[in-house]
């Protein structure tokens, strides 16, 4: 329940269209909803800014089905992470504006009420296999309202690539960089912009990568300061946070 849904329950409060006992049980569900399953935050857009976002994994698409719908009564915008397309099934079969990201293995519910987007977010992949992780990252920082210009395949095993969007990358707010093996793109691009970077890195790798610890580890260790870090595969936190950072330079509410 967003501002606007609070006023239109207490007008029909006056109005008499709903009874006080409606009333405190829609006020009650302002804290959580208890699916039994899942106790759904649905006052955390008050607190945060956003609504909560559904991680897919360990979920049956039932179950993230009734979360998704019990979330788009209260018209925020739904955001499912790391799913597939049984769970996009069972969530489309409720929620007909639903949509499917395959790249990011994401369902995505948008508001129904449009804003404008706030530009200043480049998300960065180092390899074409970063791609969906990166997408993850794209797909979140879009839904909090934010434009996102894709540079993908730009590692340093040919870095002329990366030098040829340099001009376009420092008109940005924030850079999300995405990168597995060594992920050596994250220290070369920070020492090249004067642009917070949030640095993701990803599971891939051959062997000694570590299913990303390599990865993780030449991020958290660059050489070049400016750098945040967010866990191994983690897009959705780069996205939340890239979000935070661009919409800090402007006073507009999302």
């Amino acid at each position: 329940m967003d501002q606007n849904n609070l006023q239109d329950m207490l007008e029909s409060l006056i109005a008499g269209t709903i009874d006080i006992d409606q009333a405190l049980m829609e006020i009650k569900k302002l804290s959580y909803e208890d699916l039994g399953f899942a106790k759904i935050d649905h006052q955390r857009p008050y607190r945060t800014g956003s609504a909560e976002v559904i991680f897919g994994p360990g979920k049956t698409p039932e179950q993230i089905s009734a979360i998704v719908l019990a979330m788009e009564a209260k018209g925020n915008s739904i955001l499912v992470t790391k799913t597939d397309a049984d769970a996009f099934e069972a969530v489309s079969s409720v929620v007909s504006r639903a949509r499917f990201n395959d790249v990011a293995k994401a369902i995505i519910v948008p508001k129904m009420q449009k804003h404008t987007a706030k530009q200043g977010i480049s998300v960065v992949t180092a390899g074409t296999a970063d791609l969906n992780i990166a997408e993850e990252a794209s797909v979140t920082a879009e839904l909090l309202g934010n434009e996102v210009l894709r540079v993908n395949d730009v590692g340093v095993a040919g870095i002329h690539r990366l030098f040829d969007s340099l001009d376009v990358l420092r008109k940005s707010n924030v850079l999300i960089v995405v990168a597995g093996m060594e992920a050596a793109i994250t220290s070369v691009l920070a020492g090249l912009v004067s642009i917070p970077i949030v640095a993701v890195p990803t599971s891939i790798g051959y062997g000694s990568n570590f299913e990303g610890l390599s990865a993780l580890l030449g991020m958290l260790n660059s050489c070049a300061p400016g750098v945040a870090t967010v866990n191994i595969d983690n897009g959705f936190g780069a996205g939340y946070l890239a979000s935070q950072i661009n919409h800090a330079k402007s006073s507009s509410i999302v």
